[in-house]
């Protein structure tokens, strides 16, 4: 499932490209037609997202709600738009300007989402009540996370995951910031100090920020990157550097030992058993 920083970069692509122009909007799937025929001529103001939502807006505060899922992809091009191919739910086509050309044109297509919506701004509020903090917002408040971290007795690998406590945190996220700060992922988080939680905080501010810019996930510090440890890249799907996600069995960048896995909450967990020992109450110490 496509983390935070996606849907970040999604927003600023559409706001970039469409931002301010008349739209041609069209179902070809159909399952998005009668809301298109709504939206179709008028225009699109900007994009935003909140965690891994994305809310389009256009003119009349009348939002396209998406949510891509495990299998939704929406993809913005330059250039005129062919004939859809596969199922496309919704595309968005910028009419084109009198005497413009073609390297005015620019066309999306959003495909497979979980969520493709037409929601007025008070079901889109109603929407973002329910999410957490998202550390990409610069409206983010980390106190509301705070709150239900240090009240819980869920392990911290789940809380990190639960979008009503923090917005936009995925997989890869969760197991990397955890590992950074050697925190066993399945350590209670009401365990957690306060500083604890704010060395996490601002690390996955910096970190998806800079997943927005580059569009990867990097998270290994420079004295652990391939260059200076002299190994080799990563090479998947993913892309970015990382030090324990989906890496089991794997030798631990740092320690050497074996990375481990686990399934909680139906997702599997990523951790160094060395790097972040399990946590051990000095309460029950005797």
């Amino acid at each position: 499932m496509p983390e935070g920083h996606t849907l970040h970069r999604l927003a600023r692509a559409l706001t970039d490209r469409f931002g301010g122009r008349v739209m041609e909007v069209s179902s070809p799937q159909g399952r998005f037609a009668e809301a298109a025929r709504l939206l179709d001529n008028t225009v699109l103001v900007d994009a935003e997202a909140w965690g891994k939502h994305l809310f389009v807006r256009f003119d009349g505060d009348r939002f396209v709600h998406v949510h891509l899922g495990l299998y939704g992809k929406l993809d913005v091009y330059d250039g005129p738009a062919p004939a859809p191919v596969g199922q496309v739910r919704l595309r968005l086509v910028a009419a084109a300007p009198s005497g413009a050309t073609d390297g005015d044109a620019a066309y999306a297509d959003l495909r497979g989402a979980t969520t493709c919506d037409l929601v007025t701004d008070d079901q889109r509020a109603a929407i973002l009540q329910r999410l957490g903090p998202d550390p990409l917002r610069a409206d983010a408040d980390p106190e509301r996370a705070w709150k239900r971290i240090s009240r819980s007795r869920t392990p911290i690998g789940a809380l990190l995951m639960d979008q009503t406590v923090l917005a936009g945190v995925g997989n890869v996220y969760r197991a990397e910031v955890l590992f950074r700060h050697r925190i066993h992922p399945l350590r209670p988080g009401n365990t957690l100090r306060r500083g604890q939680f704010e060395a996490i905080w601002h690390d996955l501010v910096d970190l998806m920020h800079e997943g927005v810019g580059s569009g990867r996930i990097d998270t290994v510090r420079h004295e652990h990157t391939p260059e200076a440890m002299g190994r080799e890249p990563r090479r998947d799907d993913h892309g970015g550097e990382v030090y324990v996600y989906r890496r089991h069995g794997q030798a631990c960048h740092v320690c050497g030992g074996k990375v481990r896995t686990e399934v909680l909450a139906a997702r599997n967990l990523f951790w160094c058993p060395r790097c972040q020992p399990r946590f051990r109450s000095r309460a029950v110490l005797r």
